[in-house]
Formats: C-alpha cells, sequence, structure tokens
C-alpha cells in the first residue's frame, strides 16, 4: 500500500466518523435537556468543522484552508465566551426575581 493510498483511506474513514460525530452533535443541541447544554454542543460542532476543514487541507494539498480552521476556531470561542455570559446574566437576573419574590412573600404574612 502506498502512502497516497493510505492517506486516501484514512481521509474517508476520518470523515465518515465526523460526520457520525456531527449527527451525535445535532442530536445533543436539539434534545438539551438545558441551555449550557446546547451551548457546549454548538462549541463542539465548531471544533467539528474546524476538523472537516483540517482533512479537506490535508487531502487536497490546498494547506490555505488551515487559514480558514484558525479563523473559524477564533470566532467559535468567541461565541461560546457570549452565549456563557448569556447564561450567567440570565441566571443571576432569575435569582433576583425569586429573591424578590421571597421578600414579598414574607412581608404579605406580616
Amino acid at each position: 500500500m502506498s502512502g497516497s493510498e493510505f492517506l486516501s483511506i484514512a481521509s474517508i474513514i476520518s470523515l465518515g466518523l465526523l460526520t457520525f460525530a456531527f449527527l451525535l452533535t445535532i442530536i445533543r443541541i436539539v434534545r438539551g435537556p438545558t441551555l449550557p447544554d446546547r451551548v457546549l454542543a454548538l462549541d463542539l460542532l465548531v471544533a467539528i468543522g474546524i476538523a472537516y476543514i483540517a482533512v479537506g487541507a490535508i487531502t487536497t494539498g490546498y494547506f490555505l484552508y488551515l487559514d480558514i480552521a484558525i479563523s473559524l476556531g477564533l470566532v467559535g470561542f468567541l461565541a461560546t465566551v457570549a452565549f456563557a455570559r448569556f447564561i450567567l446574566h440570565r441566571g443571576m437576573k432569575n435569582r433576583q426575581i425569586e429573591i424578590d419574590e421571597k421578600k414579598k412573600e414574607k412581608e404579605a404574612a406580616r
């Protein structure tokens, strides 16, 4: 088996495994059960996309794709941080609402 045949077989296997991982990640995004699970699955989806790009770069020999993969990684990281901040802010707001409701209940009981 020559090197090019091995590379071709490895590329096909890796694309198949990445497709399977992509499908499992889509299921996790749809099923949830919580918002943080979905955000983590979206971050994994970005990582899988980067892997697709890397396999494509190796297969075609056009390594400019790796620059695109790096850019996608940076954008994915920033999106994950933004989603995490949103979740944190939303959780703090919900806690404040619960505290306010408990205070009203105590005042009404007096």
